[in-house]
């Protein structure tokens, strides 16, 4: 039995020695690299906390003491070591999940996967230990230095500096990187940071020195408050000399390092120095992604961030490439516009190539702009942009649109800013689980005046709505498209006037049929297999695919006008999805044909593969089928228009109020 094994919970670290914790390092890195290659996850990261986690932990006491770990994409560690060894459904549907959860474990805190929040979180919980009596507790946040990046972040510094007596313990895990080497201002100045000696500096007694000091010289009339002026000049113009830390000092926060964070005994002295402190403390700790693996050292792009399943000795893929994705088709088509129009920028939030700008950025260096784990920047910068003469391109994973909706509705649509923005991962993602499925996209630009919506639903169209997006510049234009690879391409039967494209008619010809289905982006395969069940049940249908799902075209609303019954298909959250402004457009056109709106409920969806977890809610071919077909039979609500001569279904007797 290895040493790993062993260990049950955070308190069997104690009884370690240092020979048998560069072992259980060992058997960690070894742990992970085998697991990870055979299911695939965030490997680079956690290779690069080991020592770090484990220093943590042998320092700390958690539950007691809060341990918080920004994104949670590296705390497969500490999963390791509060418990969880199992790895072989990691990120499956019913496993382990990939960032920390609440229902594995009592040491999990937050499980949100989005940046640069962890510090807000420790300011809330360190609050509450004052307020409840229990301020002994530390709250330990380990934050990446990309994370940094993020304005949420140094808001919330601001607070934690402000009262001395929080015991908050800040771990900025500093490896260069975020997915790429991290960029701008506060990755240059941390990588100005020189060690320095920091025992003595954050000892209570030298506090209580200093503060004797200072008092006696301020109350001892001009020539004391002179003296102390002179020496706390030199004694910071000494320490800005030795070690450049100005900036988190100025801030109120004692800075420790930057320390080793692959040498365990430099980082537990630096975690116990912070502990003793009792007031907030920043550890620096330098790591490297990928430590102790020499392929993912060797993988320039990002260190093995993320991986698919991949050959433990070599880190190469072990399945064969599949269809193209949707993210490349994307990078190729910006990059071939950017040839052609010079006031094309790219803008990124720290992920050139996940959301595919890199090419771009190979042809046009200039021109492609990284703004850090900064959203919100992004989106105003980009309004300030438009304003200047460019079509800024922000391209983001569609759950991290959420952290910037204030700046796309009063920054860019109230200034009709021609800006477009490109979300990737849009719909159900899969295995990263809740704070991943960028669901909430099409739900939420619903409300912001003059915006344009497209969703396309295969490679062609995606490049055709994508250079209609840039050509729009007086209105923020958005065109979203999953995760994963494109499907077959579709080919419409005909293109309508307003660019609403007719994907079948069942039977070919008919141009009033019992069911309209409106297809939104990657549901158009869903949308025809319905469509076909349908027909061997006797249901004739007509499906569309709007192509600009906003605003709503004045051809959809005449389609439904000829239908019994819509029914819109689409895989972001129902509640005033596409679906339900559809139905708003025709109830104010006067047309009153019942719509059912066929997406994903307002919950929050635990991971699995894509196709799991649509299964789960319901979003298969069967289910909507059986659902439409009782709808024009009359026995499920909304009711299909009866046909000439029936009478109108009826749900039975109103209530009595």
């Amino acid at each position: 039995m290895g040493l790993l094994e062993t260990v049950k919970d955070p308190r069997d670290l104690a009884t370690l020695s240092g020979t048998e914790l560069e072992q259980l390092a060992g058997e960690i890195r070894a742990f992970l690299i085998t697991n990870v290659a055979a299911t695939g996850g965030h490997l680079g990261p956690n290779l690069g906390v080991v020592e770090l986690t484990l220093a943590v932990h042998r320092n700390f006491e958690s539950p007691r003491d809060s341990v918080i770990f920004d994104t949670g994409h590296q705390s497969y560690v500490h999963k390791l070591l509060t418990g969880r060894q199992d790895f072989t459904t990691l990120r499956q549907q019913g496993g382990l999940s990939g960032y920390p959860d609440r229902a594995e474990s009592e040491h999990d805190i937050v499980e949100s996967s989005h940046a640069s929040s962890s510090l807000s979180w420790a300011d809330g919980i360190s609050r509450a230990r004052q307020l409840t009596g229990e301020g002994d507790r530390f709250v330990v946040a380990v934050v990446g230095d990309g994370a940094l990046t993020g304005g949420m972040a140094w808001e919330a510094i601001n607070n934690i500096a402000a009262d001395k007596r929080r015991r908050v313990v800040i771990v900025v895990n500093d490896n260069g990187r975020s997915y790429a080497p991290t960029v701008g201002g506060f990755a240059d100045y941390l990588a100005s940071l020189r060690p320095t000696i920091d025992s003595l500096r954050t000892t209570p007694a030298y506090e209580r020195m200093l503060d004797w000091w200072k008092k006696k010289l301020q109350d001892g009339g001009p020539a004391g408050q002179f003296t102390y002026k002179s020496l706390h000049a030199m004694k910071k113009g000494i320490k800005d000399w030795w070690a450049p830390q100005g900036m988190f000092e100025d801030l109120g926060m004692k800075y420790i390092g930057p320390v080793d964070g692959h040498n365990l005994q430099a980082m537990e002295h630096a975690l116990n120095t912070a502990k003793a402190y009792g007031g907030p403390v920043i550890v620096h700790a330098m790591t490297e992604k990928g430590h102790g693996y020499a392929p993912a050292l060797a993988n320039e792009a990002d260190q093995f961030h993320a991986v698919g399943i991949i050959d433990p000795e070599t880190g190469e893929p072990t399945e064969m490439p599949g269809a193209r994705s949707w993210t490349s088709v994307f990078a190729e088509e910006i990059a071939d516009i950017a040839d052609e129009r010079p006031d094309i920028v790219g803008i990124t939030g720290a992920m050139l190539i996940p959301v595919g700008l890199h090419k771009f950025a190979e042809r046009h260096p200039e021109r492609v702009i990284d703004v850090g784990i900064a959203e919100q920047h992004a989106l105003t910068s980009a309004a300030g942009m438009a304003f200047g003469g460019l079509h800024p391109v922000v391209a983001v994973y569609a759950t991290f649109l959420n952290r910037a909706f204030d700046q796309l509705l009063m920054d860019v649509a109230l200034h009709k800013a021609g800006v477009t923005i490109v979300l990737d991962r849009a719909g159900v993602t899969g295995p990263d689980g809740p704070s991943h499925h960028g669901m909430w996209d099409m739900a939420m630009v619903q409300i912001v005046p003059g915006l344009h919506l497209a969703a396309p639903r295969d490679a062609t169209r995606l490049r055709e709505e994508l250079r209609e997006a840039v050509a729009v510049n007086d209105a923020p234009t958005v065109v979203r498209f999953s995760k994963g690879s494109v499907g077959s391409e579709i080919e419409a039967i005909e293109r309508l006037h307003d660019g609403v494209d007719i994907l079948a008619r069942r039977p070919e010809g008919s141009t009033e049929n019992d069911v309209l289905i409106v297809s939104v982006g990657a549901m158009s395969e869903l949308a025809l297999d319905v469509a076909a069940r349908l027909g061997s049940q006797g249901i004739s249908s007509t499906v569309v695919d709007p192509r600009w799902v906003l605003p709503v075209r004045k051809s959809i609303i005449a389609l439904a006008a000829r239908h019994r019954l819509v029914i819109c298909i689409e895989d972001g959250v129902r509640a005033g999805g596409v679906g339900s402004r559809i139905r708003q457009e025709m109830r104010a056109a006067g047309v009153d044909t019942a719509l059912n709106e066929v997406g994903l409920p307002v919950e929050f969806l635990v991971h699995g593969s894509r196709s799991q977890v649509l299964e789960r809610v319901g979003l298969t071919a069967q289910k909507i089928t059986h659902d439409v077909v009782a709808q024009v039979l009359g026995t499920k609500v909304p009711f299909a228009r009866p046909l000439p001569g029936q009478e109108h279904p009826t749900t039975g007797s109103l209530p009595t109020l």
